[in-house]
């Protein structure tokens, strides 16, 4: 009996930790959404290189996105359905398979992470945590296709969403870490870090950083998100 109480126990505490991280989804963003955003990568030597991106986003597991700026990068676009991803460069015509740990940008940045869809669709949780104004949550992805084998997310109990997640391998190794920074109203209840900052042991004095200018609830056809429809997606934003 007492077995049974505890096992019970035990998975009542992981509902609650699951509800919590679908919670910190919703406040990122809506499930059916548009956002631009502005990617820097600053070099050693204090160089920048900056673009601007159109994304869309449906569910919990699709994405699109769009560059607007630097003109030589305008037109590329590229498309996340779960954890597949692709992109199209005008010049070659067609979508070509990319990876979560690539990075279509450079800088620390990958693909997943430019491509953020829920951490719910990703991961689950495996330990809370509760340490003064924080929650402290240990993820563990749901396959092995995931960028991240492990998360170690700290978020902010006011708003439901992470200050900092580290993210490690497989076999327990720091690939990099992300600040969640600047707490922005972007309207329509969407209330979250406007700011994504990533430093990296693999990328010795190298920063990339993520800027929100804008998010929206938006709906959006089922094919907007496949691969016959990748070279429209600017079409989207009209």
């Amino acid at each position: 009996m007492i077995k049974k109480i505890s096992l019970f126990f035990v998975f009542t505490i992981s509902i609650i930790a699951n509800d919590l991280l679908l919670q910190v989804d919703k406040n990122l963003q809506p499930g059916s959404s548009e956002s631009y955003k502005k990617l820097i990568n600053i070099e050693p030597d204090g160089s920048k290189k900056t673009f601007l991106l159109y994304q869309a986003k449906s569910g919990t597991d699709k994405m699109v996105s769009s560059f607007l700026k630097p003109e030589s990068e305008k037109g590329r676009n590229t498309l996340r359905l779960g954890d597949n991803m692709w992109l199209y460069i005008p010049s070659v015509g067609r979508a070509i398979r990319i990876t979560s740990m690539q990075s279509v940008v450079g800088g620390v940045f990958n693909n997943s992470d430019i491509m953020r869809v829920d951490f719910s669709s990703e991961y689950t949780v495996e330990k809370k945590q509760t340490k003064d104004d924080k929650y402290i949550l240990n993820l563990k992805a749901k396959n092995d296709t995931v960028a991240y084998d492990e998360l170690i997310m700290t978020i902010d109990k006011k708003t439901i969403t992470p200050t900092k997640i580290e993210c490690y391998s497989s076999t327990k190794m720091l690939i990099k870490t992300l600040f969640y920074k600047k707490i922005k109203d972007f309207g329509n209840n969407i209330i979250r870090p406007s700011v994504v900052e990533t430093v990296s042991p693999f990328y010795k004095d190298y920063k990339s950083i993520m800027i929100y200018g804008k998010i929206t609830s938006k709906k959006f056809a089922p094919e907007a998100f496949t691969i016959d429809n990748i070279n429209k997606v600017n079409d989207l934003r009209r």
